[in-house]
């Protein structure tokens, strides 16, 4: 049997060596490179994701009918024969609350398309007596504030007009209305519960 050389054993240890060091550095630098790439990929994909912010006329608008779709929903839920139910006598009835949150509509939709602010603030009972008369009601007015709303468009939504004894952006007075329609539908949650009924927006979603 012919003997391999002492010094021929240690270089090809070494080779060997060597080669698996290689092995290993490129199995790293490959390891590495992946996830480098997969970090860029979810970087992306984190990007992509990202939204711009929505315009300001959406932002209003969704609120104007987010609003109205509840107090909507509470006019077309409650009782007929509560609709003049009242806490204390002094306060409005259910449809007064109703009637009242709805006319105040106008006071930013007449501004908005240069027309006179309504002559009274609340209208009569009288002129609303059954419950679809005061439903109607309630939808025209966000209906007619949505469309104002979507006429004068981003650039309108900025312009000044003259309000009561102040001049006020248009888009300022919508989000005033906005959050008085918001305080009223919160005062006909109270009414609900003191009437022993439960609003629809706290009722079990099936």
């Amino acid at each position: 049997m012919k003997k391999i050389p002492f010094l021929a054993i240690v270089l090809l240890a070494c080779a060997f060596s060597a080669h698996a060091r290689d092995v290993m550095k490129n199995a790293a630098m490959k390891q590495d490179t992946t996830k480098q790439d997969g970090m860029k990929e979810d970087a992306m994909k984190k990007d992509a994701a990202v939204k711009p912010a929505d315009p300001e006329s959406k932002v209003v608008l969704d609120s104007w009918n987010d609003i109205g779709r509840k107090l909507t929903a509470l006019a077309e839920d409650f009782p007929e024969d509560k609709y003049d139910f009242k806490p204390t006598p002094a306060q409005r009835s259910f449809a007064e609350q109703l009637l009242h949150a709805a006319a105040s509509n106008y006071y930013f939709t007449n501004s908005a398309m240069g027309k006179k602010l309504p002559a009274a603030e609340d209208p009569k009972r009288d002129q609303y007596k059954s419950k679809a008369d005061v439903v109607a009601f309630v939808k025209k007015s966000f209906a007619d504030g949505a469309a104002a709303i979507q006429s004068k468009g981003e650039k309108g939504l900025t312009e000044t007009v003259v309000y009561g004894d102040q001049k006020a952006r248009i888009l300022d007075i919508a989000y005033g209305i906005i959050e008085h329609s918001g305080e009223h539908y919160g005062q006909l949650v109270v009414y609900y519960r003191l009437a022993g009924l439960v609003p629809p927006e706290s009722r079990p979603k099936n």
